[in-house]
């Protein structure tokens, strides 16, 4: 009985089984090392396709020949070995994106790095993207505020533009960066910090400064460590640039920081010197320039017909002993849409941001600028300049004309009141008023050493008993007459309190 029961399930089973037949393009590690594998046999493979190695770590084709695959690998290559099966997945290398991307700390492959939890998303994004058209673009004419002065009065920067900040090792390029995410709070931008070979250490104090100051409710960090493989460096700012395009369709405007773009094309060196790819100047490959303008021609204003969305792009590069005529710098000064140029004995001088005034440009111009801010800078860059060229026959005081001399006064007013210290950023209409101030000669009776003193005394004032002055220049964004007169009787006020007490 029990057996002839069994005899039956087993019929039974035999007549439902259904067999299931599934193909797979696989194929076979040849050679693997530093980041790198060949593989032969997959001969259908697209460029930039993911691949699947055992243990669930992923790789990237990147040199498809006639005889084998090169590919780099995203992550541990230690267990990989030689005649391992390579499986190919018929995606090109994406990233999930969606709005729980903001606040987090995340690797180039959207994988959480801050130890909150997993991140659910609905939509995936291919890194790689072409550039939208000139047809879809309008011109840029919004500001992105930085909330540095000497940035917003004569560098300023517009919602889709693409402003690099050039100079060497610790003169304040990062810094500049960070005070931007922090001024955006409120300015309906969200941010995207992009990392690229980083210490964990340097990325684990920015991101506390930005938490306490509230800036990552808007930011997104992309992080590929200094101890992350190479093709991870490689990849994190297509990634970074793949999130902001999710919401750049979504009509809203995004802000990107690469930093920085030179440890990226060192990454890409690397890659393609193991990949044997013909080494061109300073041993980088042939399509270097493209690696960049590739990456920075993603950024755009687009019209009101696609969406209306923008993506600004602050690229960071790091230059040598100054110079900015090396390969990658000028490469990459090619491509955007003017720099920032810090220079090393600025720094040293004490002139924080350690800006020059002289070598930095806006290609964009004042059409990114409010025109209370137009009003108040194009004085102000005629008195630097003048300033600058006087500063030589300062140091010999002897036979200076007044009006000269009241020229460089002014121009060491000018310097002063332009410094301003990291995670300080100041709102346009603070900007408007010290700067309204000091190129209309209020501030010209106030000694030098003092002027950090007063200027900030200034503001408490303006927040305090002036509070409607500011407001209007807000509101308006232009100086106006009546705003002028409201602006000139707080000055006045103010220099009365102050000498009084």
């Amino acid at each position: 009985m029990n057996k002839e029961y069994i005899v039956e399930q087993l019929k039974d089973q035999i007549n439902k089984f259904q067999s299931k037949t599934q193909t797979e393009k696989v194929g076979t590690v040849i050679e693997v090392g530093d980041g790198v594998a060949k593989i032969t046999g997959l001969s259908e493979a697209m460029a930039s396709e993911m691949l699947e190695f055992p243990g669930g770590v992923f790789g990237v084709a990147l040199n498809l020949e006639e005889g084998q695959v090169g590919a780099m690998i995203l992550g541990s290559y230690e267990g990989i070995k030689e005649g391992d099966t390579v499986k190919s997945t018929g995606r090109i290398l994406s990233i999930p994106v969606g709005e729980k991307m903001i606040g987090r700390v995340v690797d180039p492959l959207g994988q959480p790095l801050d130890g909150r939890g997993d991140i659910v998303t609905e939509k995936i994004y291919p890194i790689e993207k072409i550039a939208p058209g000139v047809i879809s673009r309008q011109s840029v004419n919004q500001p992105v505020q930085t909330g540095i002065k000497a940035i917003d009065a004569m560098i300023p920067v517009g919602r889709g533009q693409r402003e690099l900040i050039i100079g060497d090792r610790q003169t304040g390029k990062t810094a500049i960066a960070i005070d931007t995410i922090i001024n955006q709070k409120g300015q309906d931008m969200i941010c995207i910090y992009v990392a690229i070979g980083q210490k964990e250490s340097k990325i684990a104090r920015i991101v506390a400064e930005l938490e306490k100051r509230g800036a990552m409710e808007y930011t997104t960090v992309v992080l590929a460590g200094a101890s992350d493989p190479a093709p991870f460096s490689f990849i994190a700012p297509y990634s970074g640039c793949a999130l902001g395009e999710y919401f750049m369709d979504q009509g809203k405007d995004v802000l990107v920081i690469y930093d920085d773009l030179s440890k990226h094309a060192w990454a890409y060196r690397q890659i393609s010197l193991i990949l044997k790819r013909p080494p061109g100047r300073e041993a980088y490959p042939g399509d270097v320039f493209y690696l960049h303008s590739r990456l920075l021609e993603r950024s755009a204003k687009l019209n009101k017909d696609f969406g209306g969305g923008s993506i600004t792009a602050l690229p960071i590069i790091e230059t040598q002993a100054g110079d900015v005529s090396a390969y990658i710098p000028t490469n990459v000064i090619s491509i955007t849409d003017g720099q920032i140029y810090l220079e090393s004995d600025l720094f040293y001088k004490g002139i924080r941001p350690a800006l020059n005034v002289g070598l930095s440009v806006s290609r964009v111009g004042s059409a990114a600028q409010t025109k209370a801010m137009k009003k108040v800078a194009g004085k102000l860059r005629l008195d630097l300049a003048q300033f600058r060229e006087l500063e030589a026959f300062a140091q010999f005081d002897s036979d200076l004309d007044e009006n000269t001399r009241r020229q460089i006064e002014r121009g060491k007013r000018t310097v002063e009141i332009l410094k301003q210290g990291q995670y300080e950023p100041m709102l346009m209409e603070n900007q408007v008023a010290i700067l309204y101030a000091l190129t209309n000669g209020f501030v010209d009776d106030v000694a030098v050493e003092k002027l950090k003193g007063w200027e900030s005394d200034f503001h408490k004032y303006l927040q305090g008993s002036a509070k409607e002055t500011l407001e209007l220049i807000a509101s308006k964004k232009e100086l106006s007459e009546d705003v002028v007169v409201a602006l000139e009787k707080a000055i006045k006020d103010f220099k009365e309190v102050y000498q009084s007490s």
